[in-house]
């Protein structure tokens, strides 16, 4: 077998090739060079007649990469530039949209999941003095946001010199809508508060006492509930420990700074007092001084003043003291049943409080749905005097700035509306509560979510209300919680909006205490009569419905535009109801009319009139438009608004029919028997009570102003 011997790989047996062949580097390669290295690979290739395949792959390869940089060498420029005067060319400007300008911020209560710098939750999480921050800061990628609808909020402003902590100057807002059935359970829920804060650092409470007499049960509650706020807090057993002497002395130098908690108590009315002039950790003390707050007479509350006092007095314990951090953190909680009579004051009382980081809670009371005023169940707390129950009327609302809801009859009836629990404060407590951070809660001892509170069932120094609504139903309602002068601007940019809230600020209607449905026609004169007189009862409500339809009938065509669920069902009740309230008014009065022309009975034997409810418009076929219109409005927030107030007034004003039927019936006109008073058979009258009737009654006193 023959071998087939391969060439030696000795440097000797091949030629050395240049050493540039492969420094392309920055060279540029001539023909010559090309020729140069053609030649090359032609003698190499007669010298190795055994590697002639291998060579021949070689040799197609290098001619690629020849092509290729010939190409290449071709298609770069050979020119110099030259330094020739620059020519400008201005395009046209291009017209573009300019961005719309953010008018409406809107707050969501879901809470963050990631926590960072991107967070929009506490500031806890984004501490402005974070000792590590990422090399690479995370930029989120673009994400289509539902939007929210849920109340209007403002953005707070920033303070060029903030003088509380970071922590107590973002935009941390806080919780409204909190129902609760007595201040003690308020109480219960603040201690948490009180201890988060306490964790952080020590803490001062102040509490905000309303001196009003109908605040006499809560301040009762909230005295019981000292000792026991000590006890969940872990700190009752030092502040027993303590001797008389000790505590005495500890007064004398002034405030224990080394007390973990401290207390301090304010009472306002027409007059502001400061009880504790220095702040006390003497649980028996502060009982003592809630005990002992006098009653104010004079029916004032200024009880944004007292807050902004209090954070004035106590703003030193917010600055540092040579440090980073503050003295303390200080929570305000006011206790009050009223809306307050300084309501002005509300914008620069919650600057102060948000400045120097002073969240206020408020333990108050459900302001009416659309409403100022509610009735108050007044019981004298001195049992020497009458205890029987007076009713008196107290400001609790609205809960809005404005009020967003058509004060109007209760159904065929004409009565008076009921008064029903909103689902959440006065607009400018819980504004200041909602701002600062703080909790707002809605105390009312007859909360009940699942039936109607009779009046005689509701508890004394509680206001009547009827119905009540589950908070978590009410979430999405919530009020607008801007500034007065951003709530209007608001308003006045909506059609929807403008038209609800100027129809809701028109006089209530009133007119027809009952309207008569049975008029006796045996005699014509007597019926033609009757009738007249009934007609002129209606035609005093038809004006002001008329007035009520014409000021809301602009926002018919922005009800699908509007996005908020309040502001959509404030409208469709409100317009539901004017309108099924005009068509009801005004179609009384043409049967009324109808009937003046006169009227035949069927059965011989009848001789009166009965006009009943009827689901049937049978006058008029723009009558029965705006029947059919009010029903499929009413219907609408019924569907859509479950468990609000707005569907509990749609559904009363469903349940009574728009039109009107004429029936017949038979009156008997005989004149009844008369009685005969003699003959002495009268049964005897029960023996008197000589002891009873000798009882002096309990004096009785006027009710105080509240």
């Amino acid at each position: 077998m023959s071998t087939t011997e391969f060439p030696s790989t000795d440097s000797a047996e091949f030629p050395e090739r240049p050493d540039d062949a492969f420094d392309l580097g920055d060279q540029q390669l001539g023909d010559q060079d090309l020729d140069e290295v053609d030649a090359w690979d032609e003698e190499e290739l007669e010298e190795e007649p055994v590697l002639q395949t291998d060579e021949s792959a070689a040799l197609f390869g290098s001619m690629a990469v020849h092509i290729l940089i010939i190409v290449s060498l071709a298609i770069a420029p050979s020119a110099v530039f030259k330094d020739e005067e620059a020519v400008v060319i201005v395009s046209p400007p291009v017209e573009t949209e300019s961005e719309p300008l953010v008018e409406e911020v809107v707050f969501s209560d879901i809470p963050e999941i990631a926590i960072g710098a991107n967070s929009t939750a506490e500031a806890e999480m984004a501490d402005a003095s974070a000792e590590m921050f990422a090399e690479i800061a995370e930029i989120p990628s673009p994400v289509e946001l539902e939007k929210s609808d849920l109340g209007d909020i403002e953005v707070n402003r920033i303070f060029s010199q903030p003088m509380a902590p970071m922590d107590r100057l973002t935009d941390r807002k806080g919780t409204v809508g909190e129902g609760a059935s007595g201040a003690a359970g308020a109480v219960d829920r603040l201690t948490f508060e009180i201890l988060q804060s306490m964790e952080e650092r020590p803490t001062l409470v102040v509490w905000l006492f309303d001196q009003s007499g109908s605040l006499h049960r809560q301040r009762r509650e909230i005295r019981d509930r000292f000792d026991r706020i000590y006890d969940e807090l872990g700190i009752v057993a030092d502040a027993k420990a303590k001797d008389e002497k000790e505590l005495a002395a500890q007064r004398r130098r002034g405030m224990n700074h080394d007390a973990q908690l401290l207390n301090s108590v304010i009472g306002f009315g027409e007059t502001i007092t400061l009880y504790t002039e220095t702040p006390t950790e003497d649980v028996a003390e502060i009982k003592q001084i809630v005990d002992n707050i006098e009653t104010d007479s004079s029916g004032t509350e200024r009880v944004f003043t007292a807050v902004k006092s209090a954070a004035e007095q106590y703003k030193s314990l917010r600055v540092s003291r040579g440090g980073n951090e503050p003295q303390r953190n200080v929570l305000l909680i006011v206790v009050t049943d009223e809306r307050g009579d300084d309501e002005q004051q509300v914008e620069d009382t919650i600057e102060i409080c948000r400045k120097y980081g002073m969240p206020v809670h408020i333990i108050g009371v459900p302001a009416p749905f659309g409403r100022r005023e509610t009735l108050v169940k007044y019981i004298d707390p001195d049992p020497k005097y009458d205890q029987t129950p007076q009713w008196a009327s107290v400001d609790q609302g609205p809960e809005s700035f404005l009020p967003e809801r058509v004060q109007l009859p209760f159904t065929a009836n004409f009565e008076e509306e009921p008064t029903i629990d909103s689902g959440f404060g006065p607009y400018a407590l819980t504004r200041l509560s909602y701002e600062t951070g703080g909790i707002y809660f809605n105390v009312h001892p007859n909360r009940n979510v699942s039936r109607r509170v009779n009046k005689r069932d509701v508890a004394a120094y509680a206001s009547d209300m009827e119905y009540f609504f589950d908070p978590v139903a009410m979430s999405r309602y919530r009020p607008d919680y801007l500034s007065p002068r951003d709530y209007v601007a608001k308003v006045k940019s909506s059609p929807l909006r403008s038209a609800l809230v100027t129809a809701a600020q028109l006089r209530p209607v009133t007119g027809i205490s009952r309207p008569r449905l049975r008029f006796i026609g045996a005699d014509q004169a007597r019926l033609s009569g009757d009738l007249t007189r009934a007609q002129q009862d209606a035609a005093r409500l038809e004006q002001p419905l008329a007035r009520m339809a014409m000021t809301l009938e602009p926002g018919m065509k922005y009800r699908e535009s509007e996005e908020s669920p309040r502001w959509r069902a404030g409208f469709d009740l409100a317009m539901g109801r004017v309108l099924a309230q005009k068509v009801r008014t005004e179609t009384y009065n043409a049967m009324l009319a109808k009937a003046k022309l006169g009227m035949s009975f069927e059965k011989e034997k009848n001789n009166t009139w009965i006009l009943e409810p009827s689901d049937e418009v049978t006058v008029g076929s723009k009558w029965k438009r705006e029947a059919e219109t009010a029903k499929t409005l009413l219907e609408t927030v019924v569907n859509e608004h479950p468990g609000t107030p707005w569907e509990l007034l749609a559904k009363k004003e469903l349940e009574v029919p728009i039109g009107w039927t004429w029936t017949e019936d038979f009156t008997d006109l005989s004149p009844p028997p008369r009685r005969n008073p003699g003959n002495n058979n009268n049964p005897p009258r029960p023996a008197s009570d000589d002891k009873k009737r000798m009882l002096k009654k309990a004096p009785k006193r006027p009710v105080p102003k509240l």
